[in-house]
């Protein structure tokens, strides 16, 4: 549906023009459909769904297919972008530093969102659409004044109403907001009526099926387009995450309007689970966090047998996935080119077996130098990096890079603990060091693959999975109860990016990684299977306006804090 709407001049930023332009607004599917339709979209992620990820994950993609995925900023907190100019600066790129005071021409405003100057990271249009802008927020008029400072840089605002974390419950705001729906009610109508773009918003389940239909029916009547729901309760993170629940997202898709267009969120670990994700839930698009992270590459569909690239590794077995030395390299080549400014360096071939080694030799002989005392080392490492220290704290592209690293070089770093201890030392924005990290990597894949080429699955003896011993044929069910099913599916040799897999909650207390009572291990049980809510949804009638009196969830769950997830 298409609306008329005058943006409003209050609050725009001195100097810039006040003249009110009339025009059209989309709104829900509508909108939708004009930005592609996507299927697939990069999760809002703290720190951690920046300008330089975000290139990274759309690299993979065709030129053709790039509309197919959305992607969204960090979650921005919405006063202090409103208020603070570092904190814009430090946050959203959209216009250079030197350019967002240009007083020689029009700057961007809400009411006239084409600037005269040139688009730089964030949003710009050639590189970075669609996408959302995501913000956490408690105050209405905090919310929209942020809005609007991003409103002519992207394609839709986004309210986070899903973040668990004990920060934002101590800030009222994220997940700890779905107790005031009035305030929640206020916050998406605020933007819908005053902001010149769509407003989007992000949720999480409710311990009942009845409060979670409530709870879309309010976001939606407020002025959301776009619904995106995590299948897990607030409660449900760390040690407790659980599988998400799609039946009931898929139950809220038969429970909502038609033209509603909504986002399915959990459980994506590996591209294939993209559209099961869309079968199981009827979807429209389907949202991946921590899989996006431990694989930039979940977006795009695997070559076909036989059409890999260097990048792509296959094993004898049929499976394979990105190689890690690959992933970091295009995510290097980003940050040289967009965030540092500068050209890449120039690269050999990725090696496969069969290439010269001479490398490797070279290398060998300028493995010397660690034997500097370590003092002198950090001494002349403290010269390396980028233009200044000021350039590195204003670029959220450098400040993500170490847990980007971790992420990527999990199962890597696990066996290979001297790339891990480096990269614990490495500093934010200090290129120079990680191209020393990256030159590790790549010997360290190139010398794995020599021997998987030479013994195959007997390098991996002793692993139920990986090992000459593991039963191929074995069909591992995956449910709530084991994550074995998942391993055995996904796992993949250390140089291959590769899903994170958490321990589901049962797995996690018999490690003793959770100690609970036997009352909270009961509700537990409940809300990680899901079976009170789909019970509770199948049995209770379900009132026109989805109210229904239910306790509280904190009473049905037992809360954790967990700063690793963002939700």
């Amino acid at each position: 549906m298409a609306t008329t709407t005058e943006a409003p001049t209050a609050g725009l930023e001195a100097g810039a023009s006040t003249a009110a332009v009339t025009r059209p607004k989309l709104h829900g599917r509508a909108f939708y459909e004009s930005i592609g339709s996507p299927k697939y979209i990069l999760a809002p992620m703290v720190d951690q769904s920046e300008f330089a990820w975000r290139m990274l994950s759309r690299s993979f993609i065709p030129a053709s297919e790039q509309k197919n995925l959305a992607a969204y900023t960090p979650m921005f907190h919405a006063r202090l972008y409103k208020d603070t100019e570092n904190y814009r600066q430090c946050h959203f790129q959209a216009v250079r530093p030197d350019d967002s005071n240009d007083t020689t021409g029009t700057a961007a405003t809400p009411t006239n969102p084409t600037p005269t100057t040139k688009p730089w990271l964030d949003g710009n249009p050639a590189i970075d659409r669609p996408l959302f802008v995501q913000f956490c927020a408690n105050d209405p008029d905090a919310l929209l004044g942020a809005a609007l400072k991003v409103a002519p840089y992207c394609d839709a605002v986004d309210l986070n109403l899903g973040c668990p974390q004990g920060i934002a419950k101590k800030g009222k705001y994220g997940a700890f907001l779905q107790e005031d729906q009035d305030l929640i009610f206020k916050l998406i109508n605020t933007l819908h009526k005053n902001l010149p773009i769509p407003v989007t918003a992000k949720i999480r389940i409710l311990d009942t099926r009845a409060a979670t239909l409530a709870y879309a029916r309010n976001v939606l009547a407020a002025g959301a387009s776009i619904l995106t729901v995590h299948g897990r309760l607030r409660e449900q993170k760390g040690h407790l995450t659980g599988l998400a629940d799609w039946e009931t997202i898929r139950w809220l898709r038969g429970q909502l309007p038609p033209e509603t267009v909504l986002f399915a969120n959990g459980n994506i670990l590996q591209h294939s689970d993209l559209q099961r994700a869309l079968d199981a839930t009827d979807a429209d698009g389907v949202m991946s966090a921590e899989g996006n992270l431990s694989d930039p590459a979940i977006f795009s569909r695997p070559p076909d047998p036989g059409t890999e690239t260097r990048e792509y590794w296959r094993g004898k077995d049929g499976k394979g996935g990105y190689r890690v030395d690959a992933v970091m390299r295009r995510y290097m080549d980003i940050l040289h080119k967009y965030a540092a400014g500068q050209d890449p360096p120039s690269r050999r071939p990725l090696f496969i077996p069969g290439d010269d080694t001479a490398w490797m030799e070279e290398m060998d002989r300028a493995e010397a130098e660690q034997d500097e005392p370590e003092r002198k080392k950090r001494r002349r490492d403290v010269t390396n990096g980028p233009k200044s220290a000021k350039s590195r704290a204003l670029s959220p592209n450098y400040s993500a890079m170490q847990p980007h690293m971790f992420h990527l070089l999990r199962h890597f770093v696990s066996k290979h603990t001297d790339v891990r201890d480096l990269l614990a030392r490495s500093r934010a924005g200090d290129l120079e060091a990680y191209e020393r990290i990256l030159s590790m990597v790549e010997r360290k894949v190139a010398e794995g693959l020599i021997e998987y080429e030479a013994r195959g699955a007997e390098m991996f003896a002793g692993d139920e999975v990986l090992g000459p011993e593991a039963d191929a044929a074995e069909v591992v069910e995956e449910d709530g109860e084991s994550s074995r099913g998942a391993v055995k599916r996904c796992k993949r040799p250390w140089w291959v990016a590769q899903p994170i897999i958490r321990p589901l909650p049962k797995e996690a207390m018999a490690k003793g990684a959770v100690s609970l009572s036997k009352k909270d291990k009961a509700k537990l049980k409940a809300a990680g299977n899901g079976e009170a809510a789909k019970e509770e949804g199948k049995e209770e009638e379900v009132k026109q306006n989805g109210e229904k009196e239910d306790q509280s969830f904190q009473e049905k769950v037992l809360e954790t804090d967990d700063k690793l997830l963002a939700g």
